[in-house]
């Protein structure tokens, strides 16, 4: 895959609102995004808009009334973001990355355990030449 356009803030809170609460329509975006952002109407209409062409969103026209859904499952999403996150701001280095689970992140046991089984389940490296 190609180097995908890089979301920013306003776009993520945004895509998560719609995860969390589809089929939304813009009054429901630009409501939520003028209490925590005081964002208006047309910055969210913008917002979505920029979603919907970057391939994030989709929509339906419901009684009238565009209805937005997200293009991609949460998780997916979150997957998508580290992934960006470790190629782009780390380098691809995932070392950084399990510093800071491993000295920094405050995770419960049962996330522990959960990290430390994916750990566990994880493909042997690569011979040369695969």
């Amino acid at each position: 895959m190609g180097q995908r356009e890089k979301i920013g803030s306003a776009q993520l809170e945004v895509l998560r609102y719609v995860q969390d609460h589809h089929p939304v329509t813009v009054r429901q975006v630009a409501s939520h995004l003028a209490e925590t952002r005081g964002l208006t109407r047309t910055t969210a209409l913008n917002v979505m808009e920029r979603l919907r062409e970057k391939g994030h969103l989709r929509r339906e026209v419901v009684d009238g009334v565009f209805h937005y859904f997200p293009v991609q499952s949460k998780v997916q999403l979150l997957r998508g973001l580290v992934r960006d996150f470790v190629e782009q701001a780390l380098q691809g280095s995932l070392e950084p990355f399990v510093a800071y689970l491993a000295e920094e992140a405050d995770l419960s046991a049962e996330e522990l355990e959960h990290l430390q089984q994916k750990i566990r389940n994880l493909p042997g490296p690569k011979a040369e030449g695969e």
